[in-house]
């Protein structure tokens, strides 16, 4: 197992790697919405949805992927009536076929957020 870094997504704020591979799988950790220039948050579920993205798709770069190689994503939103704005933005980084998902709202999103996503890729 070997964890993957990068200073393009905002460091853990814990006891975790912000990702992790292990044969051809690589795990990124859940993504903030985070922008790792200012240590803030955008406002607005469209635009931290989107930084949550770019975040993910950092810490696949940085080893060696991109999010074409994304199998399974799991979306925490902090309110389900956001779900179709997220979905909206979300569209955005992926194509067909699309990667397995998995969206539901929790009771609350770590520091506030409206969102959080983390993903898991594949080597072909």
């Amino acid at each position: 197992m070997k964890a993957v870094k990068t200073e393009q997504a905002p460091a853990a704020i814990g006891p975790y790697s912000q990702g992790v591979e292990t044969g051809s799988l690589v795990f990124a950790s859940g993504q903030l919405p985070i922008d790792p220039s200012t240590g803030t948050f955008p406002e607005g579920i469209k635009a931290q949805t989107r930084q949550s993205l770019k975040n993910a798709q950092a810490i696949l770069q940085a080893a060696g992927l991109s999010m074409k190689n994304v199998v399974k994503t799991t979306v925490l939103l902090a309110d389900i009536d956001d779900f179709a704005a997220m979905n909206e933005v979300y569209a955005e980084f992926f194509s067909e076929p699309y990667p397995a998902r998995s969206a539901f709202a929790v009771k609350a999103v770590p520091k506030g957020a409206l969102v959080e996503i983390e993903c898991i890729a594949a080597r072909e």
